[in-house]
């Protein structure tokens, strides 16, 4: 078993499920993401084999026919699916975010109506906040529902959804009109269902195509324009009186993606680590391995050195919130520490890799074009330093 990035304290059922996703992973993903990665080819047999194994529904109660996980297990298994590749992770990691909000929050109706379809798979999330113009800065969001009724009535356009064609079901934060005193308390999350599909794909609601991104391939990333998509109140997250409850009903989604995204970190750094360590022990310069020279041992020891501060942060910040205690401090720091450390060693790997690194035949190449991309999903870094301050001048006020 490699030495890096073990976890202590996990079940018998949590290391049995960690190793068949890990098997999965050697023989399903890593063999086929070259070639679907470099085509922008949707891997569905991949999320064939991982309907089969129940991954959709891993965190979802026993009750609506998930295995009843937690997010440490998840993260851990999203940590082993982004080390075959990332993309196989985004599939299924806002997938577990709305399947997360409506167990947390959502209605017995929508509970017993969506989640046993979202366990097996048959009904995949997706998760929407960002605009053209409104990324970080969630109080700037347009698009907006206004009251008709027992309807509201949606128009907007949202941006960066990762499965917003093969979803069914999209979590959607817009502005609603409660007479609040802040914005926050002014937004309200929806369920908008829809077909799997590109096109106008529920009445209003259209899902123009994919757009073409430097890396992250093979899962669609979409835009999503509503144009006077009419819904009933129960589509409101938790139902009508949870109109105005968005914001943090969403916030307590991001604690969750935060803590996945930092996982994903960890897995294309083990990744990179695997391929820079082989790669130095077979190539040969003047007259002996690479790994024998110090400027490349050091840069391993350094490398291993941020893979185990990095996955140490995360299961940390996952164990917090499977406790129930609140993690948004230690979950940034997981998210900005893993994220900027990924970053920092796949560039190790791939200095390692030398000229051969550049090739597209190599695997690494992919992941140069991968690592940038956590740097900013679920929140910039500049914006996690932002939470993780403001949290610790609070615990640490005079």
């Amino acid at each position: 078993m490699a030495r890096l990035a073990q976890t202590p304290g996990l079940t018998d059922v949590q290391r049995s499920i960690l190793e068949t996703v890990r098997e999965f992973a050697d023989k399903e993903i890593i063999p086929h993401a070259q070639r679907l990665e470099h085509a922008d080819e949707y891997p569905a047999d991949i999320i064939e084999g991982m309907r089969e194994m129940g991954l959709f529904g891993l965190t979802i109660a026993e009750e609506y026919g998930g295995l009843g996980e937690s997010l440490l297990t998840y993260a851990l298994a999203v940590e082993e699916l982004s080390r075959g590749w990332m993309s196989i992770s985004g599939i299924v990691n806002t997938h577990f975010i709305v399947a997360y909000l409506i167990s947390q929050h959502g209605s017995a109706e929508q509970k017993s109506r969506l989640l046993p379809k979202m366990a097996t798979g048959e009904v995949r999330g997706a998760f929407s906040m960002s605009e053209p113009e409104c990324g970080s800065d969630v109080a700037a969001i347009k698009s907006r529902a206004v009251r008709d009724g027992d309807r509201f009535v949606i128009n907007g356009q949202k941006m960066w959804l990762t499965n917003g064609a093969y979803s069914s079901v999209v979590a959607t934060l817009v502005k609603t009109d409660t007479g609040a005193d802040s914005v926050y308390g002014n937004m309200s999350t929806f369920l908008l269902e829809k077909e799997p599909g590109f096109g106008e794909t529920a009445p209003g609601l259209t899902i123009p195509g994919k757009i073409d991104k430097m890396g992250y391939k093979g899962v669609e990333t979409t835009e999503m324009v509503l144009d006077g998509v009419t819904v009933p109140a129960s589509a409101v997250l938790g139902g009508e009186e949870r109109v105005g409850r968005g914001f943090y009903q969403m916030m307590d989604g991001i604690e969750v993606g935060r803590v996945n995204v930092a996982a994903r970190a960890c897995g294309i750094s083990i990744r990179a680590f695997e391929l820079a360590v082989a790669y130095a022990q077979q190539r040969r310069t003047f007259g002996q391995p690479l790994a024998r020279h110090q400027a490349v041992a050091f840069k391993l020891a350094e490398m291993g050195t941020k893979i185990e501060a990095a996955h140490a942060l995360m299961v940390n910040a996952a164990r917090l919130k499977d406790a129930g205690q609140r993690n948004d401090v230690e979950a940034g720091m997981a998210k900005l520490l893993a994220s900027e450390y990924c970053a920092e060693v796949v560039q190790e790997a791939f200095r390692i890799h030398g000229g051969y690194g550049y090739s597209k035949e190599y695997e690494i190449e992919r992941l140069m074009r991968e690592a940038p991309f956590l740097l900013i999903g679920e929140g910039t870094s500049e914006i996690q330093k932002t939470i993780i301050s403001r949290g610790l001048l609070k615990e640490y006020k005079l």
